[in-house]
């Protein structure tokens, strides 16, 4: 394998206390008794993507080698090409020089990024361009999505007339989130709240696709999340955001509606999972067994080709 998968457990990283780890991302909370008190960059975590990767809601092993430098560079490009749309939590991700200083830990650099604490709204904002997923299991079933009314006659992969916004609830790690209607997120956190999430959801889908469809990556779907600034009551960006662990990235060139569409993500873990080759069966309630080598490279490789296409860099 070329390179090592990192972040299998948290780190100790002076002058951070590990605080929460999801199924990817590990929070770190400033050690003040560092700072003399006081963060020198003020209220703000330590965000750390690591190389962990999960399937049919089960943290696999071994890791993918960069996915977790993917996810915080992509994001951090992403948060530039939407700044005049929505602010985001980013402080700094710039690699500490000296002890104290508050910086990203040298053993972290390049997947984390010093972030203001938000007061996150507990919903996922989800964004449909396509219809496939989730999305597509509730059409079929009702001719909607989150009660949006969707026309007859659409497949998996089809291009929904408008994009649509259909939330849903966030789950504990283990646990699926729930698609919800706009109505149940207004009645969670209040209607001038949820149409505005929703209205800077759109607009950040608005953008995104058209920035991807430029360079021959069709943006399906993604998930957002969304909070407020306690410094400036500003609902902002938090998070990750349009990587391909919370989005559908298709080859523009290869989008056939009717079937299952090649993407830019860990398509490879799925496939392998369900195959007669792991012998798992995912419905056993069995672990999942390790990913071969093999299955781990090609995962990689899609990480990186998505980074590569749409940033024009290579990592």
């Amino acid at each position: 394998m070329s390179a090592q998968a990192q972040g299998d457990a948290p780190l100790e990283l002076s002058g951070w206390r590990h605080v929460y780890s999801g199924k990817v991302r590990d929070l770190y909370e400033p050690d003040l008794s560092h700072y003399g008190g006081v963060h020198p960059l003020g209220d703000v975590v330590l965000v750390v993507a690591s190389d962990r990767v999960s399937a049919y809601d089960a943290v696999l092993s071994p890791g993918i080698p960069d996915k977790g430098t993917v996810l915080t560079q992509l994001s951090l490009w992403w948060f530039e090409q939407l700044t005049d749309i929505v602010g985001n939590h980013v402080v700094s991700t710039e690699a500490s020089a000296m002890p104290g200083d508050g910086l990203v830990p040298d053993a972290v650099a390049g997947r984390a990024m010093v972030c203001r604490r938000l007061e996150m709204f507990p919903v996922e904002c989800v964004v449909r361009g396509y219809l496939t997923g989730s999305g597509l299991v509730e059409y079929r079933q009702s001719r909607s999505v989150c009660e949006v009314p969707l026309p007859e006659g659409l497949v998996d992969g089809s291009r929904l007339p408008e994009p649509i916004f259909t939330p849903a609830t966030k789950a504990e790690v283990g646990e699926h989130d729930e698609n919800v209607s706009f109505e149940v997120v207004a009645s969670t956190i209040g209607l001038e709240d949820a149409t505005r999430l929703r209205d800077l959801t759109l607009a950040v889908y608005a953008r995104a696709e058209s920035i991807a469809r430029e360079r021959g990556i069709i943006l399906a779907d993604t998930k957002l999340e969304f909070g407020v600034d306690p410094a400036t009551g500003e609902i902002i960006l938090g998070d990750e955001v349009l990587t391909p662990d919370s989005s559908r990235f298709w080859a523009a060139d290869r989008w056939v509606p009717g079937q299952a569409q090649p993407s830019f993500d860990k398509q490879p873990i799925r496939d392998w999972l369900v195959s007669a080759e792991s012998g798992w069966d995912k419905d056993a309630g069995t672990p999942p067994p390790a990913l071969s080598d093999e299955v781990v490279e090609a995962t990689r490789e899609r990480y990186l080709d998505a980074y590569r296409r749409l940033t024009g860099a290579e990592l």
